[in-house]
């Protein structure tokens, strides 16, 4: 092959152009594949094909680079005819600015400064090879993105966090006048993003016309190409289950379902256990109390009074777990509930303090420190020690947290609840218990926020069936933060 027709194969394929000018970076073949697909659709003698594409990576697969290359591509094969790509981020800083500087760096590979294609930079947020540019820009609310036209590529990147009203009001329209094609990148999440609204759309198109507009690569065909990609991905679906959120959204790209329920059946049956529930702790084996804390009356509560399942405010919940090792991480088993409602917290303190020292020996109690909870927990504190106590305040991102790490322990099997058949005297306590804690659970309902936290909010929606034994129960995962080395027993 001569240079002439070797420098026409390499402008192109951007396949190509990657394994000539960019050796160290070459695309892997599954990148290789979706890089030329885009490129020929892209190209001026298919404007009749389709203009709009999807390209979803399962998570840290290369999907920026794939990006970054592409768009090295066009620059220098229309640095002399010129043309405008737009890629819109959430934010210019820091997710425009990391895509920026991957692609100056690209172009400024020796290969590709061999061809004369120099970059520079204007006004922070432009590139610029010759007469051809790529203009990156904050998709967020406040950031004025207006202005701009796309003749050679729009770029929706990360767009499972890019507000669709604000895409289709401000950059939808770029590319009405050039009829550029516009490529969706980002991360499957829930259903009501833009990427997934993008996804059922094209979905829907190919079985109209059968135009390939979707190019899904999930963690199995990354492992194909990259063993270790595969064998990091099964370590993470050991740990967490593969059926937490993250490993079905962000590896398996299944989209979430954030209007139904956190805990489907699936996941309930993971949760129950087959061991009893106990009465108070056994010899050589190590417990841990979740205390959850609600408000508290003027009038003292009688102590005998009955739950009552319509009581208009949440009950203090104690949840008790026999603490498990001889694994790499402990597990965690339920064995005993409490539930005071309106009962005042003088009281609280003298009856958990005899359950931590005397009942149940606990080496750790995870108290629910915000509010009303923290003169409870500082009370604790001072009380059984800052070994014993661990506070946990509540806020809108350590609650996300808090229920991530909850389901990670339900999906990895790290956490059971006893079971009951509620014919034992001793067992209808707690079989009752069980029973209101089970409808907290089939009751509660979450939604992914948009944004790069991936803010998990969850609760119970109807007031009557309040949540407290639920957030009892999921304050188990930060006893993955205590440190047990040195004081725990063999369990059983």
């Amino acid at each position: 092959m001569n240079v002439a027709s070797g420098l026409r194969q390499v402008m192109t394929s951007p396949a190509a152009f990657s394994e000539t000018l960019l050796p160290d970076y070459r695309f892997r073949p599954y990148q290789a594949e979706v890089a030329d697909q885009l490129a020929r659709a892209m190209s001026p003698d298919q404007r009749s094909t389709a203009r709009e594409f999807a390209a979803v990576f399962s998570r840290q697969a290369g999907k920026d680079e794939l990006l970054a290359q592409l768009c090295a591509w066009l620059l220098v094969r229309h640095s002399r005819s010129g043309g405008q790509i737009v890629i819109a981020l959430p934010t210019f800083d820091p997710q425009g600015l990391i895509a920026r500087d991957r692609l100056i760096a690209r172009l400024q590979s020796r290969r590709v400064q061999a061809l004369g294609a120099t970059p520079r930079i204007r006004d922070g947020r432009v590139v610029q090879v010759g007469r051809a540019t790529a203009h990156f820009v904050s998709a967020s609310p406040t950031a004025n993105a207006r202005g701009l036209t796309a003749s050679l590529l729009l770029v929706a990147n990360e767009a499972q966090d890019i507000d669709p009203q604000r895409w289709d009001a401000v950059f939808a329209p770029m590319a009405a006048s050039t009829n550029a094609p516009t490529l969706f990148m980002g991360t499957i999440w829930t259903s009501d993003t833009l990427l997934s609204r993008q996804l059922e759309h094209f979905r829907q198109l190919e079985q109209r016309d059968d135009l390939r507009r979707r190019y899904l690569v999930t963690w199995r065909t990354v492992a194909r190409d990259l063993p270790a990609y595969g064998a990091y991905v099964e370590r993470q679906i050991a740990a967490l289950g593969a059926d937490h959120p993250f490993i079905r959204s962000e590896y398996e790209l299944i989209p979430l379902d954030g209007d139904g329920g956190l805990f489907p059946p699936s996941r309930q049956s993971q949760m129950r256990g087959d061991h009893a529930p106990l009465l108070r702790a056994r010899a050589d084996e190590t417990y841990a109390l979740l205390l959850d804390v609600a408000g508290e009356e003027e009038d003292a509560a009688d102590p005998g009074k009955p739950y009552r399942a319509d009581a208009k405010r949440d009950s203090t919940a104690l949840t008790v777990v026999r603490v498990l090792t001889g694994e790499a991480m402990p597990r965690y088993e339920v064995v005993r509930r409490y539930l005071w409602t309106g009962v005042r917290h003088t009281a609280l303190h003298s009856q958990i303090v005899d359950l931590a020292r005397n009942v149940w020996r606990a080496s750790a109690l995870v108290v629910d420190s915000t509010g009303i909870g923290a003169g409870l927990g500082s009370f604790l504190r001072e009380t059984l020690g800052n070994r014993i106590v661990i506070p946990f305040v509540f806020s809108q991102s350590s609650k996300s947290k808090l229920g991530w790490d909850f389901l990670g322990l339900i999906d990895s099997g790290r956490f059971k609840d006893y079971a009951t058949d509620g014919t034992r005297a001793s067992d209808l306590e707690s079989t009752e218990l069980a029973r209101i804690y089970w409808r907290q659970v089939e009751a509660c309902r979450y939604q992914v926020r948009p944004g790069p936290d991936r803010l998990l909010t969850w609760s119970v929606p109807d007031a009557r069936t309040h949540d407290d034994l639920l957030i009892s129960a999921a304050l188990a995962a930060r006893l993955d933060e205590h440190d047990w080395r040195s004081r725990m027993a063999r369990g059983r």
